[in-house]
C-alpha cells in the first residue's frame, strides 16, 4: 500500500509537492523519476519485499518502463511463475505488475487478482498507462488541463502540484448533499476526476483514451458448478480470498467489531494461521453503541491476541481535529474507521484485514428486504398520485421520523422500479429539502439513479441478473465504493495502515452475483453465509440484531461538540450557495431534537464545511 502521483507536461517541483502531499501514505521509502515528457513519484508502505531494491518508481531492465503502484497483487506468485522468460531481481509484486504489462500489454488486467492503482510510462511509445482494480477499492484521482495530465492517490496530493484550480463543483455539491459523497467520477473539486473501477486510461500525445476492461453487471466469468454444493462453493472462495490476502512479511492482524462478516475473516485467518491473529475492537462504555462483548466471544473462542480499545468521549474529542484532517474528501463516518487504524497501527501492525463488502454481497442491509417486500406492492403506483401525496402528508404528520419521510417520497413514484425505489434509500437530503437549502432554482440529474439504469436497466446485461444481486450492484458501486472504500482508504492510510477486503476478492464477488435469491436469503440476512462457513460462528454472533460501528454522536454534539458544531453550520449559511436562513433552522432544529433532523444530517453538513475551509475551496 502506498500514495502515487505524476504529472505529464509538468515540473519535478509540482511532482515534490505532490509527493509531500502523500508522505502519510508511505513511511517506508520515496522516491521521483523524471525526464523532459514526465514526472513519477511514490510514497511506500513496504508489505511484500521490504528490501530497498523494491522501492519505486521501478525501473524494468530494458529501461524504457517505469512504474508507481499503490495496492496488492494477491497472486503475483502464480502470475511470475507464468513469466519464467522474465529476469526478477526482487521478491516484489511490484515487479511481477511490470513484466505482466511488458509481456501481454493492457491484457495483463484480466489475469489480476488484487486491489491496486498504478501507473506505467512507457518510454519507446511515450505513453502513459493508468489503471483501478476492478471494485474500485484504491484510489486514482486525476487532472487533465491543456498542457498537462496530473494523477495521485488523493484529491490534497493533486491540488499540491499547484497545476489545479481549487473549484468547488457545483453538481457534485449537490450530490454529496443527496448521498454523503460524491459519485465517481466526479469530485466535489470541479476539474478533478476519479478513475473508475475496472477502468483503464491510455495518455499518448494529449489524446486520452478510457476503456472498461471489467464491469460488475457482467459477472459470467465465474460460474456456478453444478453438482456441487451452493455452500460448499462459497466457503471454498472464501477461505481463498482470505488465504491469498494473508501473504506479507510484515505483521498483521484484523478489525473484529464482533459481527458475523468480521468474525468470520477472524474464524478463516485463525485456520490459517499457525499464529495467533491479532484482532482489534474499538468500545465504548456506553452500552447501546458497543459490540466489545461480542468482539471477546470470537476473540476466546479463536484464540486470538486480543486488543480491546476503550473510546471515551475526550479521547475521540481529542482526535476528532487529526480525523478530519486526514479526510482527502468530506465523509460523515471517517472518523470511526480512523480510530481503529490508529489503535491497529500503534499496536505494531502495518496491515489488517476487514469484514468490509459483506453486507453488500450476502443480502445484509435492510434495503434488500425491503426490496424484495416491495415487489409485491407494485400495484401501489395505480393510485391517483394526489391521494399519494396526502397519504405521505398524513404519514409524517402521524409519526415525523426519517422513516416515514422515506416511505412518502417512495409511494409519491410513478413506478417501483429498482432505478425509482433503491436511490430513495440512500438519500440523506431529498430533492424538496435541497431546493430550498440551496439557493440555486434547478437540480442535476440523480446520479445513482442513472447508474442503477445504466448498470441494471432493460438494456445491460445486468437486466437478468437475480433482484437482491442488482441491489448488491447498486450498493457496490454507490455507497460501498464511493463512502465506505474511500473512508477505509483515507483514515487507515493517515496512519500509514493497509487494509484488505476479503470479501472484495472479484471471484467471489462474481459467483455471488448469480446465486438465486430464495438461495440468499432463505428467511434471515447473511444466513446463506452463515450457513456456508460450517458453524464457525457462535449463535449469539448470527442471531443478534444488527448494531453496526457508530460512535455517540448525538450527545456529543448536544454538548463537548456544540461549539464546534454551531460555528461550523453558520459559517456554512454564510456562504452564498445555502440559504442562510435554512441552515440555520437545521442546526436549531437540531437542539430542539426534531427527529427529521438527527446528527447524522447535521454532522453531514458540519464536515462538508470543514473540508471546504481545510482545503480553501472556492465557490
Amino acid at each position: 500500500m502506498c500514495g502515487i502521483c505524476g504529472v505529464l507536461g509538468g515540473s519535478r517541483k509540482a511532482v515534490e509537492a505532490m509527493s509531500d502531499a502523500l508522505a502519510h501514505r508511505g513511511p517506508d521509502a520515496d522516491g521521483i523519476w523524471s525526464s523532459d515528457e514526465v514526472v513519477l513519484g511514490h510514497r511506500r508502505l513496504a508489505i511484500i519485499d521490504t528490501s530497498r531494491g523494491s522501492d519505486q518508481p521501478f525501473i524494468n531492465e530494458q529501461e524504457d518502463l517505469i512504474i508507481v503502484f499503490n495496492g496488492e497483487i494477491y497472486n503475483y506468485q502464480e502470475l511470475r511463475a507464468q513469466l519464467s522468460n522474465h529476469h526478477f531481481r526482487t521478491r516484489s509484486d511490484t515487479e511481477v505488475l511490470l513484466a505482466a504489462y511488458q509481456e501481454w500489454g493492457a491484457a495483463m488486467l484480466d489475469r489480476l487478482n488484487g486491489m491496486f492503482a498504478f501507473a506505467i510510462w512507457n518510454s519507446r511509445e511515450q505513453e502513459l498507462f493508468i489503471a483501478r482494480d476492478r471494485l474500485g477499492i484504491k484510489p486514482l484521482y486525476y487532472s487533465s488541463g491543456d498542457d498537462h495530465f496530473v494523477f495521485a492517490s488523493e484529491i490534497r496530493s493533486i491540488l499540491a502540484s499547484g497545476l489545479v484550480g481549487r473549484n468547488l463543483d457545483h453538481d457534485a455539491l449537490v450530490d454529496h448533499l443527496r448521498y454523503q459523497s460524491v459519485q465517481a467520477p466526479n469530485t466535489l473539486v470541479r476539474d478533478v476526476k476519479m478513475l473508475m473501477p475496472g477502468n483503464y486510461m491510455v495518455i499518448n500525445d494529449g489524446h486520452i483514451v478510457e476503456k472498461t476492461w471489467w464491469q460488475m453487471n457482467d459477472p459470467s466469468t465465474i460460474s456456478v458448478r453444478s453438482g456441487i454444493d451452493l455452500k460448499e462453493q462459497i466457503r471454498e472462495l472464501f477461505m481463498k480470498s482470505v488465504e491469498r490476502r494473508m501473504i506479507a512479511d510484515v505483521p498483521y492482524g484484523a478489525f473484529l467489531s464482533g459481527g458475523i462478516d468480521s468474525s468470520l475473516v477472524v474464524a478463516a485467518m485463525s485456520e490459517v494461521s499457525d499464529l495467533p491473529v491479532k484482532t482489534f475492537n474499538v468500545s465504548f462504555n456506553e452500552s447501546e453503541f458497543s459490540e466489545a462483548k461480542f468482539a471477546r466471544t470470537i476473540s476466546e473462542k479463536f484464540a486470538t491476541d486480543h486488543t480491546e480499545v476503550l473510546l471515551k468521549p475526550k479521547d475521540m474529542l481529542d482526535l476528532l481535529p487529526d480525523a478530519l484532517g486526514a479526510m482527502d474528501h468530506p465523509s460523515g463516518d471517517g472518523p470511526n474507521t480512523y480510530v481503529v487504524s490508529k489503535a491497529t497501527r500503534e499496536a505494531g501492525v502495518t496491515m489488517a484485514l476487514s469484514g468490509l463488502g459483506g453486507d453488500e454481497l450476502f443480502a445484509g442491509y435492510d434495503i434488500f428486504k425491503r426490496t424484495l417486500e416491495l415487489e409485491s406492492k407494485k400495484w401501489i403506483p395505480s393510485f391517483p398520485k394526489i391521494l399519494r401525496r396526502l397519504g405521505a402528508k398524513a404519514l409524517l404528520g402521524y409519526k415525523r421520523s426519517m422513516s416515514s419521510l422515506k416511505i412518502g417520497e417512495l409511494i409519491k413514484q410513478d413506478a417501483f422500479h429498482l432505478e425509482d425505489t433503491y436511490p430513495i434509500s440512500r438519500l440523506t437530503f431529498m430533492d424538496h429539502e435541497l431546493v430550498a437549502l440551496l439557493t440555486r432554482s434547478k437540480l442535476p440529474p440523480d446520479r445513482v439513479r442513472a447508474m442503477v439504469i445504466e448498470q441494471l436497466g432493460p438494456e445491460t446485461s445486468g437486466a437478468f441478473l437475480p433482484l437482491l444481486s442488482k441491489v448488491s450492484i447498486a450498493e457496490m458501486s454507490s455507497y460501498m465504493q464511493n463512502t465506505l472504500l474511500r473512508d477505509t482508504d483515507q483514515m487507515s492510510m493517515a496512519h500509514a495502515l493497509e487494509v484488505r477486503v476479503p470479501f472484495l476478492d472479484h471471484e467471489l464477488v462474481s459467483f455471488m452475483l448469480q446465486v438465486s435469491d430464495k438461495d440468499k436469503f432463505p428467511n434471515t440476512p447473511k444466513r446463506l453465509l452463515v450457513e456456508s462457513m460450517d458453524g464457525l460462528l457462535p449463535k449469539e454472533i448470527w442471531e443478534r440484531p444488527k448494531m453496526g460501528f457508530t460512535l455517540p454522536w448525538a450527545d456529543w454534539m448536544l454538548n463537548d461538540l456544540r461549539s464546534f458544531c454551531q460555528e461550523h453550520m453558520h459559517a456554512l449559511a454564510d456562504r452564498a450557495m445555502f440559504d442562510r436562513n435554512e441552515v440555520r433552522s437545521y442546526w436549531q432544529r437540531f437542539l430542539q431534537k426534531d427527529p427529521i433532523m438527527p446528527w447524522s444530517r447535521i454532522w453531514h453538513l458540519v464536515v462538508l464545511e470543514h473540508w471546504l475551509q481545510a482545503h480553501s475551496i472556492k465557490e
